[in-house]
């Protein structure tokens, strides 16, 4: 096959199709379908639907359900925290850093597929799966970023870029939309129960991603090689991230940002991994189809999301970033102390719209906050995104653990999601001692 030049059309369209292939781990493992099966396993309800049971015996000792999954996923970003700056230390120095992109995207879709025989005998097999699928997703979006300046030209990254999220974004939706009726409608299939369909999404979920991969693996080069791999570059990445560490205390604007964006990113993203199971456990559905409701919350939420990211970017020229950033994190307190009385699908339904609509915002606006905050003369961007990258991800380390943390104490995650509007009231303490400088979006 003869190379493709750098910023050519089909070798962009090649690489942004990854996030084809892999986007549909976020959207059905992640967020959807597997939290749905993973609930209707270690939960036991009455004919009502009450909830009688959520304990599971795992390792000797007993656990709040909620608690047990959000310690595997604490413990799973905690060694992705670890992995990323040597991963990062060594995507550009090897020679064939598609092999790197290809181990942790099988890592991660055999993983998926071994979700099939997740049951509560053989818990640990399960567990260690979602722990697995974790790291591979994660860490493979290190090699795949890594690309797009060798695919592209600078003023093609944009919308390349953006190029790859659209792909992902639809891809995922197919997905999810195919394994929804094949659970809903699992009588026409010739299955008895929802089970063994559910099971079956994740089998579909890892040969999706490995088999629409190879279009990008195709057509993706080896790697630029620049040189050996030996120590001094293994820990490249950990040089960069103490060099920021060490430039922050000469930024007093960037370094309180981040300190705020910590504690409030840190909120945020525990409501995003846990509020299927929160809809699972705590609301009464009734006659409602539970699995159809969460699923088409989920989709509510990524399609609101969107809308929110608009909005917040256009609020945000008018009245400035750090403004509307209070103003979102005024109405995430807002949203959990909603969410510790809702009861009903209708309410969880009006929840997740407004968690869509603030999530994408401030997803979005936090980013591009902290781009405006970077020293005019950083010629390193990429080492500054990779210390924020990290940060993120240790910030979710945190509340993951300190949400199971509550709702292994108290035997309730309302209580943890209440817990949650700490972290969003000192986001805004710490968003007002930001000296404001950051120009209007």
């Amino acid at each position: 096959m003869k190379k493709l030049p750098k910023g050519s059309k089909k070798l962009i369209t090649a690489w942004a199709f990854y996030d084809w292939a892999n986007s549909v781990y976020s959207l059905v493992i992640s967020s959807a379908i597997f939290p749905i099966f993973y609930g209707a396993l270690t939960i036991l309800k009455d004919e009502n639907g009450k909830v009688l049971d959520d304990t599971v015996h795992f390792l000797g000792y007993d656990f709040n359900n909620d608690a047990l999954i959000s310690y595997v996923t604490a413990l799973a970003f905690l060694v992705v925290s670890f992995l990323s700056p040597f991963l990062s230390g060594i995507a550009d120095y090897v020679g064939n850093k598609k092999n790197f992109l290809k181990f942790f995207c099988y890592l991660g879709a055999i993983s998926c597929i071994g979700l099939f025989w997740f049951n509560l005998e053989t818990l640990w097999f399960g567990l260690l799966c979602y722990f697995l699928a974790l790291i591979g997703f994660w860490a493979s979006l290190v090699f795949y970023n890594s690309y797009l300046p060798d695919i592209a030209y600078p003023e093609q990254q944009d919308k390349a870029s953006a190029k790859g999220f659209s792909l992902g974004y639809i891809g995922s939706v197919i997905l999810l939309v195919i394994c929804l009726i094949m659970i809903l409608y699992h009588d026409l299939f010739g299955f008895e129960s929802e089970g063994l369909p559910t099971r079956i999404s994740f089998v579909l979920t890892g040969i999706w991603w490995i088999g629409f991969s190879q279009y990008t693996y195709y057509y993706l080069p080896k790697g630029n090689k620049k040189s050996g791999l030996t120590r001094n570059i293994l820990f490249n990445g950990f040089r960069e991230l103490k060099g920021i560490w060490e430039a922050l205390k000469e930024n007093k604007v960037l370094k309180r940002y981040l300190g705020a964006f910590f504690v409030y990113s840190m909120a945020v993203q525990t409501i995003m991994l846990v509020a299927t199971y929160f809809g699972i456990e705590e609301l009464d559905w009734g006659q409602q189809d539970s699995t159809f409701g969460l699923i088409i919350s989920i989709l509510l939420i990524q399609l609101v999301a969107i809308v929110g990211a608009t909005l917040t970017s256009r609020l945000a020229i008018k009245y400035g970033n750090i403004k509307i950033l209070i103003f979102i994190n005024l109405i995430w307190i807002a949203i959990c102390g909603y969410a510790y009385f809702i009861t009903t699908p209708f309410q969880f339904y009006f929840a997740a719209a407004s968690v869509g609509l603030v999530m994408g915002g401030i997803q979005s606006l936090s980013r591009s906050t902290y781009s405006k905050m970077l020293p005019p003369d950083a010629v390193d961007t990429a080492s500054y995104f990779s210390f924020y990258d990290v940060f993120e991800k240790i910030g979710i380390v945190i509340g993951m653990f300190l949400y199971g943390l509550v709702a292994q104490l108290t035997g309730s995650i309302r209580n943890s999601i209440l817990f949650l509007v700490i972290f969003f009231i000192a986001g805004v303490l710490l968003l007002l001692r930001v000296p404001r400088v950051v120009k209007s979006a």
